[in-house]
């Protein structure tokens, strides 16, 4: 027997079968119902998400003899036999994308005329009906505007903006939608019960998110991973088949960002780029699973999630230790990377910034928190309390003095203790509240962490020097090591003095970038800065301004140089003016 491929093989012939797209079934149902089935509809959606097995199961149903009492077709009658058999003369598919000229569409405006030879209707589907040339729909315009009684018209689009407004508006218009993951998962599943195909319930889901809502994608990777894993559909066969990063590297990727260790990370990191994977698929990924774990932190939006149950269970232990700002600010490096990746020349180094970023969070909420906690102290003053009211009122503190044997009591009992003032409660609000973190604060705190490691060491000229010939050593321009060579270096004010032979030499170092970095690397130095002094002495002297000769005086040298040059003048009578 030869092989049908699943999406033939299961492809819905009732109403009631048809996956996700149950608006449009009762819609269809209640018009038949009614009678009110009208001359021309219009099928818009994605590719393989039942628009043409709508239209082939709407004819079938309008042409039955014996339609059952939930309005599907019967299967059973001549009209339905000789549709299943693609033997039915009242029911025609024409396919635009092969037959979009004005003579395909005359032809079929020709056969409109005749009435059906059995059953009530003649109904044509048009399916990728955008591709009609222009000419066409003005050709098929006058028949869809007024059709004959018995004559229906079933148009199918993946583009609807692709149609002329004349067709649409004279067509019922049905939106079909992106078939959701659990409708693909519950299809596939009936279909591994029916052709006993053993599968784990995460394989199947990985299949249906890789589908895009189109169910005849998902049936198509389906038969490949059948083929592929011989009739057993695993999880580790379904990833490693379509070339998919398995979720459980970003699971292992998020723990480590939560315990800040870039290590950790950099090296998973590492191990996906060496399995083939590239940058921006990691990070992709990586965004989907925070956005995953956000959802997990509500309640009402766990219906959103739309992984297998095992999936679910680790999202949500991992989404109780990960504060919400984390995940946030996570979320948006992620964003940034991606928006930003095609622009980077290293691409491996732009994601690898985003993703230590991500492990420095932490630290730069605790950089920001203290931060706050400074600024709410240097508010208050010693000796001043902000009240209930919001007033600031002098408390005066007095020591209580020991009393001697029989000394009574002082009249103010107030005066007795010292009064404390009372304790502002500042609350680690900081993130709760924030739903970002800015770049600078997550980068202010990678520096604070390099900063605590290095030890300022007081600036010495020997030091300074070497460091200075050691960058000029190194330079690849002949000339500029030639400038830097006969720069003079002293200290002053614990800076860096230059001392210049010209102005063109300071530009071309202040040109070095990578020169002051350099510099404080070598010395040990979190703050260094240049003077500049120009040597008047080295500057070259302006040249001399040269007089322009007469002729005259040109006459009187080139005589001098030569005396015939006045016997010659003499001979022919020259003069000058």
């Amino acid at each position: 027997m030869a092989f049908v491929v699943s999406a033939r093989k299961y492809r819905p012939v009732r109403f009631d079968e048809v996956v996700g797209q149950g608006h449009v079934s009762q819609t269809l149902k209640n018009a038949l119902q009614t009678d009110h089935v009208a001359h021309a509809f219009l099928f818009c959606g994605p590719r393989g998400v039942g628009k043409t097995t709508c239209a082939r199961i709407l004819a079938k149903v309008l042409n039955c003899e014996n339609i059952t009492s939930d309005y599907e077709a019967c299967n059973t009658c001549s009209s339905c036999s000789s549709f299943n058999e693609n033997a039915s003369f009242n029911i025609h598919e024409l396919d635009a994308a092969s037959n979009n000229s004005v003579d395909h569409i005359r032809s079929l405006t020709e056969q409109v005329r005749f009435q059906p030879q059995q059953g009530k209707y003649k109904i044509y589907i048009i399916d990728e009906v955008h591709m009609l040339s222009q000419q066409a729909f003005n050709a098929f315009l006058k028949t869809l505007e007024e059709p004959p009684p018995y004559a229906i018209f079933i148009l199918a689009t993946t583009e609807k903006h692709k149609i002329i407004p004349t067709i649409l508006s004279r067509c019922q218009i049905f939106d079909f939608n992106r078939i959701q993951i659990a409708d693909i998962v519950g299809h596939l599943e009936r279909i591994c019960k029916a052709e006993t195909i053993e599968y784990e319930s995460e394989a199947l889901h990985i299949i249906a998110q890789k589908a895009d809502g189109a169910l005849r994608d998902g049936l198509s990777i389906f038969d490949r991973m059948v083929s592929f894993s011989n009739e057993s559909i695993t999880y580790e066969g379904v990833i490693k088949n379509l070339n998919i990063l398995d979720y459980d590297y970003y699971f292992k990727v998020v723990d480590c960002m939560l315990k800040e260790d870039m290590g950790g990370v950099m090296l998973l990191f590492d191990e996906i780029l060496s399995n083939g994977f590239e940058p921006d698929i990691f990070i992709n990924g990586l965004a989907e699973h925070i956005r995953n774990l956000l959802v997990c932190k509500d309640e009402g939006t766990l219906r959103l999630l739309e992984v297998g149950e095992a999936a679910q269970a680790r999202y949500r232990t991992q989404a109780k230790i990960s504060g919400t700002s984390f995940l946030l600010t996570a979320l948006s490096l992620a964003n940034d990377c991606d928006v930003h990746y095609k622009m980077a020349r290293n691409k491996r180094l732009h994601a690898e910034m985003s993703i230590i970023k991500m492990c420095h969070i932490g630290a730069a909420y605790r950089l920001g928190e203290q931060q706050k906690l400074g600024a709410v102290e240097e508010k208050k003053t010693p000796d001043q309390s902000v009240t209930s009211s919001g007033k600031e009122e002098v408390e005066v503190k007095v020591k209580e003095e020991p009393r001697k044997e029989g000394e009574k009591l002082a009249s103010n009992p107030s005066k007795e203790k010292e009064v404390e003032p009372p304790k502002k409660e500042v609350k680690s609000s900081l993130l709760s509240n924030k739903i970002s973190l800015s770049l600078n604060d997550i980068e202010a705190s990678v520096e604070e962490e390099g900063a605590k490691e290095e030890k300022e060491i007081p600036l010495e000229l020997g030091r300074a020097q070497n460091a200075w010939n050691k960058y000029v050593a190194q330079h690849r321009s002949p000339s500029i090591r030639n400038h830097l060579k006969g720069v003079a270096l002293a200290i002053v004010e614990d800076d860096l003095q230059l001392t210049l032979g010209g102005n063109f030499i300071e530009s071309a170092i202040k040109g070095e970038h990578d020169l002051l970095p350099f510099l404080k690397k070598e010395l040990q130095r979190k703050e260094l800065q240049f003077r500049f002094i120009i040597d008047k002495k080295q500057l070259p002297e302006p040249p001399k301004v040269v007089k322009p000769l007469t002729d005259m005086e040109k006459y009187q040298k080139m005589n001098q140089n030569n005396p015939l040059v006045s016997d010659l003048q003499k001979r022919f009578g020259l003069k000058f003016d």
